[in-house]
């Protein structure tokens, strides 16, 4: 392929953080929880285990990360 941006960034994403810089601002609790759940596919119930956490606060730590992500991406 001759292109050498394979994914071209609009001038309205220019401005915008990358995923790991979001990442990188997060609280380490936070960060670890939705790396292991987006990156390495963890399942909130096994990252509860792992962590000694309730299940429900992973799950609510996944959401608002998630919303915190699509707000600081787009």
């Amino acid at each position: 392929m001759a292109s050498s941006n394979l994914y071209p960034v609009s001038a309205d994403m220019a401005g915008k953080k990358s995923i790991a810089e979001i990442l990188e601002s997060l609280p380490e609790e936070e960060r670890l929880i939705l790396t292991m759940h987006y990156v390495y596919q963890v399942s909130a119930a096994e990252i509860a285990g792992k962590l000694g956490v309730p299940e429900r606060a992973v799950l609510t730590v996944i959401a608002s990360g998630r919303s915190r992500l699509i707000s600081s991406i787009f």
